[in-house]
């Protein structure tokens, strides 16, 4: 596979669960500021830009404003209309690989954002929202049953995992600062679609030493971190799987990195978690990116063309 197709799937599976995650953040982050009237919501919003990494703002930050950088900017990539667009983008470069079902998937939603956010003005962001976790879960569903199994399928499902710990533990670092039995907890596994297995794995209130654990460590919840550094772990090894392999350690950076990470996760103790919780989401989101930058220099760097190449017979 042409290192420039392997790139597209991988940063297509990034941006389209960019774009599903920012959604779901920015549901929890409106419904925070509709229902507890006691939230200062100038000191949340800008608690949220600084999660997500948006620079300073020096104009008053209410939700419209927060909607407005995370969710329609089309100039930034981390943005959900920038995200999707830069998914579009990378799936025509890959329209050689990629299904005919998951490209006309993407390219409708695209076609389908203008429209959509001017409903959002009229009736609110909750049906912008709604409309992007469903055409992403659309999406996942056709990558799913319509790409083999093959590398390019790896990679981008390497992507999406990724993407999925890095916005999960920022999910997570949005809300950390609520009481412990702040009903925002609740909200926040609803927008993971979270709150059902919850239920059904604890059988008891919500608070939020359980959603963290739940959240983290769960190894049979698909948007766990635990779950998605497991699967990525088992990508890289399979991507590695025709090279030679040493006898004494795995020596691709990437997967070295995963394989730590989830270590450490997998054999914390909760209360140890709990109070660790701030510097523990921090050094997954650096360790997210260790691992791109990794996966990057390993399989989508290209070499520089010799004079030779690039001369045309006449």
């Amino acid at each position: 596979m042409l290192s420039r197709i392997a790139e597209s799937l991988f940063w297509i599976g990034r941006y389209v669960e960019r774009a599903e995650s920012t959604s779901r953040i920015l549901d929890v982050h409106v419904h925070r500021v509709l229902e507890d009237p006691w939230l200062d919501e100038e000191s949340a919003g800008r608690e949220l830009l600084a999660v997500m990494g948006v620079a300073t703002v020096v104009a008053p930050v209410d939700s419209q404003l927060v909607t407005e950088l995370l969710g329609y900017d089309r100039t930034n990539q981390s943005s959900i209309v920038g995200a999707i667009s830069a998914a579009r983008e990378n799936a025509r470069s890959a329209r050689v690989v990629v299904s005919s079902e998951v490209w006309e998937c993407l390219n409708a939603t695209w076609n389908e954002l203008e429209y959509t956010e001017e409903l959002a003005s009229r009736l609110g962001p909750h049906v912008f929202f709604r409309y992007i976790r469903e055409r992403t879960a659309m999406l996942a569903g056709l990558v799913d049953a319509t790409l083999a199994r093959d590398d390019g399928w790896r990679f981008l499902v390497l992507g999406r995992g990724l993407e999925r710990v890095d916005m999960t533990a920022r999910l997570l670092s949005s809300s950390i600062s609520d009481a412990p039995n702040s009903q925002s907890w609740v909200s926040l596994l609803r927008s993971c679609g979270a709150h059902e297995s919850y239920l059904r794995t604890y059988r008891r209130a919500v608070d939020a030493s359980r959603v963290a654990e739940f959240l983290l460590l769960d190894r049979l919840f698909p948007r766990s971190v635990y779950w998605s550094l497991a699967l990525a772990e088992q990508i890289l090894a399979e991507l590695d799987s025709g090279r030679r392999l040493g006898r004494s350690t795995v020596h691709d950076a990437g997967r070295r990195a995963v394989g730590l990470a989830r270590t450490e996760l997998e054999f914390r103790d909760v209360a140890e978690l709990v109070e660790d919780m701030p510097e523990l989401l921090r050094g997954l989101q650096r360790t997210c990116s260790e691992v791109s930058a990794a996966v990057t220099a390993r399989y989508f760097a290209r070499e520089t063309p010799r004079a030779w190449a690039t001369e045309v017979p006449a």
